[in-house]
């Protein structure tokens, strides 16, 4: 399993989706190049979360936005990396939801937010075993962007 490594502008990107989306949950896409050491994000592509109900513990994406996401990834020459969301006022560590939602290969970073800041930003990996596994990010990562 490869590190992340985000750019700058990628993982504020992130970051800000999350916080203005807060109490509810955001998603949206990770897109980069894959190197012989690590994954890079380099942009991100931020979707509409469209469940339907508790929307404060559950994401969903539709097939529209994960067909927009491919095309994007082919028009920048840049690869579909992953999926980020947030648990709002929950630690970062997948979910049974996203344990049924997930892919094996994609990154799954999730970040955790609270109404006055970012507490954590961690990724997971489904392994063959279908069972996350932690993966490395490379990028050190301030404890808590604070909303302004």
């Amino acid at each position: 399993m490869k590190p992340l490594q985000f750019l700058p502008e990628a993982i504020d990107a992130m970051t800000r989706d999350a916080l203005s989306s807060f109490p509810q949950e955001c998603c949206g896409f990770l897109l980069g190049q894959e190197s012989p050491s690590h994954r890079e994000i380099e942009e991100i592509l931020e979707v509409d979360n469209r469940v339907e109900s508790n929307a404060e513990r559950r994401f969903s994406i539709s097939t529209h936005d994960y067909m927009k996401a491919e095309r994007r990834a082919l028009a920048t020459g840049l690869q579909l990396i992953g999926v980020y969301h947030s648990h709002p006022a929950h630690p970062a560590v997948p979910s049974i939801h996203d344990l049924r939602v997930a892919l094996p290969t994609f990154s799954y970073v999730i970040a955790s937010v609270y109404a006055d800041g970012l507490a954590a930003i961690r990724s997971w990996q489904l392994n063959e075993n279908q069972i996350f596994s932690e993966e490395p990010i490379l990028n050190n990562i301030p404890i808590s962007w604070q909303l302004s």
